[in-house]
């Protein structure tokens, strides 16, 4: 990190996919429904200055990232979340630190659950 580097913070919260994640047949036949959590970290000194796009990272891009990586389907969420972290990666070298945070919304447990999260940093 440069002296005086201005690093921000972005967070895209609760984004919502209907997917076909799961270790189970009918989790990838039938689907349900996921929130994902990015947080990023940044070099925010040029967008902060110029107030252009082009020097910004851009939300619209990180989003898409996630919507073609939940339209592949997995069994796993560790898979899942490890795919949109290297995904950001390659899209925005400049990226410092990455959060992702993958929560299956009534996932299959026997029993009443809100959700099933994996979250992974890098």
């Amino acid at each position: 990190m440069r002296e005086n580097q201005l690093v921000g913070t972005i967070e895209l919260e609760q984004m919502e996919f209907y997917a076909y994640h799961g270790c189970f047949e009918e989790e990838q036949v039938v689907g349900n429904r996921f929130l994902v959590n990015v947080t990023l970290e940044t070099d925010c000194e040029s967008a902060s200055m110029s107030d252009n796009i082009q020097d910004a990272l851009n939300y619209v891009t990180v989003y898409e990232l996630v919507r073609e990586e939940m339209r592949q389907n997995s069994h796993l969420l560790e898979h899942l979340t490890k795919r949109i972290i290297d995904s950001i990666y390659r899209m925005f070298p400049q990226v410092l630190h990455v959060k992702v945070r993958v929560s299956k919304m009534n996932p299959p447990m026997g029993g009443q659950m809100k959700s099933v999260s994996v979250t992974f940093s890098r």
